[in-house]
């Protein structure tokens, strides 16, 4: 996906500098600088405080940096531990396929997230595309306030302090009062390693209770085989139509994945 983006941008880049090259000297058509403010100004919205270079310099790190966001900061892990646990539970071996599971997550994902994305572009991108944020700091601030807030309301919605905790008194802050401590004595780089272990803890915890009808239905099923001396036959090959009848049966994938999404905790 990187590689994809750095290609298209640079295609993009080149062939303005190519289209514009006619009426500009040779030696301003090759240089870097002069490509980067020509292909600046032919984007509409960077009307910021940067040049337009280092926006779109800053662009560009923003999209590599979009699948660590998707990972870290995202309710991705949850769903994808969920729904890879129910898998192997059902003993299909490779179905459904991993890039199956990978899509179905990615886009429970991008529903759920979808509010807190349109209020990182209405409080932050559409402010500074028009001119109204000059300050990237702010902008920043801005930016990632709704992310924070969505973080603090699944590790409350879970109670996983203790994570957040640990990472703060491995950088030395005191925790010994929690009562007293506020959103924002935490700084993000803390907040962040703090909720990926809450949403791992989230996850297993989740799966366990997806596996554990399964897990039971394998002992009883290997129980009855070794009762009726039928050991070198293997349990899983009688128990797998039992357990994808069961799961058919009660509309699993609509109980699993409408439990995984109304188990993230709303933003207000």
């Amino acid at each position: 996906m990187k590689r994809v983006i750095a290609i298209i941008s640079m295609l993009l880049i080149t062939g303005i500098a190519s289209a514009q090259s006619v009426t500009q000297p040779q030696n301003a058509a090759m240089n870097p600088v002069s490509v980067m403010e020509e292909a600046a100004n032919s984007i509409p919205g960077f009307e910021g405080g940067l040049s337009g270079t280092l926006n779109i310099i800053v662009l560009l790190t923003v999209l590599a940096l979009v699948p660590s966001i998707m990972v870290m900061c995202t309710c991705f892990v949850r769903f994808i531990i969920v729904l890879g646990l129910l898998k192997q539970a059902l003993g299909t071996q490779g179905l459904p396929p991993s890039q199956v599971i990978t899509g179905l997550a990615l886009f429970m994902t991008a529903m759920v997230m979808a509010p807190t994305m349109d209020r990182i572009y209405n409080e932050a991108i559409v402010p500074y595309q028009n001119g109204e944020i000059i300050d990237q700091t702010v902008m920043w601030d801005q930016a990632k306030q709704p992310l924070r807030d969505f973080m603090f309301a699944q590790i409350e919605s879970t109670g996983n302090w203790s994570s957040l905790y640990m990472i703060m008194n491995y950088k030395g802050m005191d925790t010994s009062n929690p009562e007293e401590m506020q959103r924002k004595d935490v700084d993000t780089m803390t907040l962040i390693p703090a909720y990926m272990l809450s949403e791992l803890k989230a996850g297993f915890t989740m799966g366990f209770r997806v596996y554990l009808p399964f897990l039971v239905i394998d002992m009883v099923i290997a129980s009855m085989l070794i009762s009726m001396s039928m050991m070198m036959l293997p349990p899983v090959l009688i128990s797998l139509p039992f357990k994808m009848l069961l799961f058919v049966l009660v509309d699993g994938w609509n109980l699993v994945v409408g439990s995984l999404m109304y188990s993230v905790q709303t933003v207000t």
